[in-house]
């Protein structure tokens, strides 16, 4: 099944063919770094990890560029607020939101530029704008021409007519039309301020993701990705400037993830509903909010609660619980046993493939992987032997792996311990076989106890981390 991707732009699913054959172009839109990231920031970087980790495992090389943010208005006020430099506190947040990707296991972007670095680039743009009539200098500060662009409005679908300004765009009698938009600020006492051509200053939000995608992408890319709160005016805007300054397409592909929602809202730090990563992360598995994010459409708004995360913590431990050992005693499946676990391997994996190609949904991949667990269970409680399961267990940890997964993490880590469990519970056998159940009971509680969790069964005795 050839790959297919929701194009914002044309409003429907499109066969994915990129510019290049063999490698992906891929530009997300990172944080503005004033405050601590929140779950919502999280969710739009594990929805492009999981899309980036899937085209790599068909076989692209994706070029991946995530910026960050950190010359803002909010930042200069928050940095005014707690006296200090403005660089200082956006160097502080973005310390923290890189630690916090890699304990959600996020593959490291190729380039993770900043407006701060990037300032020359933006300059020469800009008045690559000015010299092509797309944009206009007043007083120090320069606007883009919305009028000059004919198609503007393409990707949100209002007409230019309609549209109202959006929330960082401010009401200024010196522009020509209230819809042209800032590229360059001229700077205000306090602020922090670039020399430039139209004299000391600072950039506008928008130009900043045009130019780090054309310096380090190149002027057409493949994907562009976001959140749907950034489709206007951020994304349309930064398709005029583009394309006014290149005269070509400057996506091809634009992918925009749904909202978190807390209490039925959109999670975000200007309505003051949010949980940071970092309390996530101090409460939760990091493996919990990426199973969240599989388990539904990346398009859709997700609800984020207690109740809800309670039902993923269980069905990621449903889908570690497919690696568990086969039982010692185990004697062999029967032929039926082994065919079906044989048939389901096979269908997981061209069902995994289909699902996903179908615009990544991660749901139905997910939903062949529990069909999966689900026969390895029953294989086992059929004395599956190791090596009748083990090519099942192969694909669930390959499949997982293609999902940014950690399902064998604890086992992993505490390998050594195995043969040391193995052998209380023998000891445990033992006891019970001789009827000291206080004793029996004590070994199967102190093992709980550190988070080792016994299930008999009539085939014996196993066991998984907790």
């Amino acid at each position: 099944m050839t790959l297919r991707v929701y194009n914002t732009l044309t409003r429907q699913k499109e066969d994915f063919q990129p510019l290049n054959p063999d490698e992906v172009t891929m530009y997300v839109c990172g944080p503005t770094v004033y405050d601590k990231a929140h779950v919502g920031h999280g969710m739009s970087s594990l929805v492009f990890d999981i899309i980036r980790r899937y085209l790599e495992y068909k076989g692209y090389h994706v070029r991946h560029v995530m910026n960050y943010t950190d010359v803002d208005d909010k930042i200069i006020m928050r940095a005014q607020y707690e006296e200090v430099e403005a660089q200082a506190l956006a160097e502080r947040y973005i310390k923290q939101f890189d630690e916090q990707l890699r304990e959600l296991n996020i593959l490291p972007a190729t380039v993770y530029p900043r407006v701060s670095t990037e300032i020359e680039n933006i300059i020469r743009v800009v008045q690559g704008l000015i010299d092509k009539g797309y944009a206009y200098e007043v007083e120090g500060d320069v606007y883009f021409r919305v009028a000059q662009d004919d198609d503007y409005g393409k990707l949100s679908r209002r007409k230019v007519d309609d549209m109202e300004s959006g929330s960082r765009i401010d009401v200024d009698s010196r522009k020509e039309s209230p819809m042209d938009f800032a590229l360059w600020k001229s700077a205000k006492p306090g602020e922090p301020f670039w020399e430039s051509p139209w004299g000391p200053g600072r950039p506008g939000w928008h130009i900043e993701c045009s130019v780090m995608s054309i310096e380090h992408l190149g002027e057409q890319i493949d994907i562009h990705g976001g959140g749907n709160d950034l489709v206007f005016p951020h994304h349309e805007n930064e398709i005029a400037q583009s394309e006014s300054y290149t005269g070509k397409q400057f996506a091809k592909y634009w992918l925009h993830n749904g909202m978190m929602q807390l209490s039925g809202e959109k999670m975000s730090k200007s309505l003051g509903n949010l949980v940071t990563i970092e309390d996530f992360l101090s409460k939760r598995d990091p493996d919990v909010l990426r199973v969240l994010i599989l388990n539904s459409n990346y398009r859709s708004p997700l609800t984020f609660s207690d109740e809800v995360l309670d039902q993923t913590e269980r069905a990621l431990e449903r889908l570690r619980g497919g690696l568990r050992p086969a039982f010692p005693e185990a004697s062999g499946a029967s032929e039926e046993a082994k065919t079906a676990l044989n048939e389901q391997v096979e269908t997981t994996r061209s069902g995994f493939m289909d699902a996903m190609d179908d615009d990544f949904n991660s749901a139905g991949a997910l939903g062949y992987m529990f069909d999966l667990v689900r026969t390895i269970n029953q294989a086992r409680d059929a004395s599956a032997t190791v090596e009748e399961i083990t090519p099942a267990q192969d694909l669930l940890l390959e499949l997982g792996g293609v999902l940014g997964l950690t399902l064998a993490k604890a086992s992993e880590d505490t390998a050594g311990a195995a043969p040391f469990i193995d052998l209380l519970i023998e000891v445990r056998k033992d006891l019970r076989g001789e009827k000291l159940w206080a004793l029996s009971d004590k070994v199967r509680d102190e093992l709980k106890a550190l988070g080792v969790v016994l299930e008999d069964t009539k085939e014996g005795t196993t066991w998984r981390w907790e």
